[in-house]
């Protein structure tokens, strides 16, 4: 476990401390913020309206449950039993970090719960749209991956937290999908 968590320190002063550039230090801390993609979210649902009229209320509220879910276990459940530092606060690397965010978040680091919640949403949605949206959806995982490495990058998550983030939502997103599924089998019709 201690060599695990020795690659782990590593890996993030590679991200956070080398493989740094003046226009990720611009855009990371945009591209983390859940604010910024308020008309994306809003994209997909009225995408999700439009194209699947009566089942689009139970695709958006099993995203919803989706988030809600992948939220609150790594919040209030996970973070509290690990209770991790933050790499700002890790007394080996603290004051190596780079932060770039004009506020320092509380509660423990792991796990992340923007991956969780970004993972969960991209499983939800690639699960649950793919046979009738296609592969395109697999952009959805670009997205997660992107804010994931940018809440590494501004020096609020180790690797490994954004890692155990992005597992707990993929799973909860897989599982919202498939009962989604279940319940709207036959239902969807492919969008015109």
């Amino acid at each position: 476990m201690q060599q695990l968590v020795h690659f782990d320190k590593e890996f993030f002063k590679l991200v956070n401390g080398q493989w740094t550039n003046p226009f990720f230090d611009w855009i990371m801390p945009w591209l983390r913020n859940s604010n910024v993609w308020i008309p994306f979210y809003l994209f997909m649902g009225l995408l999700i309206i439009i194209n699947f009229k009566k089942q689009a209320f139970w695709i958006i509220a099993f995203g919803i449950i989706t988030i809600t879910l992948t939220d609150g276990i790594s919040s209030k459940v996970i973070k509290p039993y690990f209770d991790r530092l933050r790499p700002f606060n890790d007394p080996d690397i603290g004051t190596m970090v780079r932060f770039l965010l004009p506020y320092r978040p509380g509660n423990g680091s792991f796990t992340s719960s923007h991956a969780a919640n970004h993972f969960g949403l991209a499983m939800y949605l690639y699960m649950a749209l793919k046979k009738y949206l296609g592969n395109w959806m697999l952009l959805l995982f670009l997205w997660a991956f992107s804010i994931c490495y940018a809440q590494v990058y501004v020096g609020v998550h180790f690797p490994g937290d954004v890692i155990g983030g992005g597992i707990l939502g993929c799973i909860i997103g897989f599982s919202m999908a498939s009962v989604v599924n279940r319940f709207n089998a036959g239902k969807l019709h492919q969008p015109a």
